[in-house]
């Protein structure tokens, strides 16, 4: 009797530092952040 045993990890990433954005408008100086609630 044959028994075939393979253990496998994957992994696609760490999920990175995140990102930041801001509000961007003609006649609006300091827009604040973007999004979010």
């Amino acid at each position: 009797m044959f028994v075939d045993i393979a253990n496998i990890h994957l992994k696609a990433g760490n999920g990175g530092d995140g990102a930041v954005s801001f509000h961007r408008e003609k006649y609006v100086a300091a827009g604040g952040p973007d999004g979010g609630d």
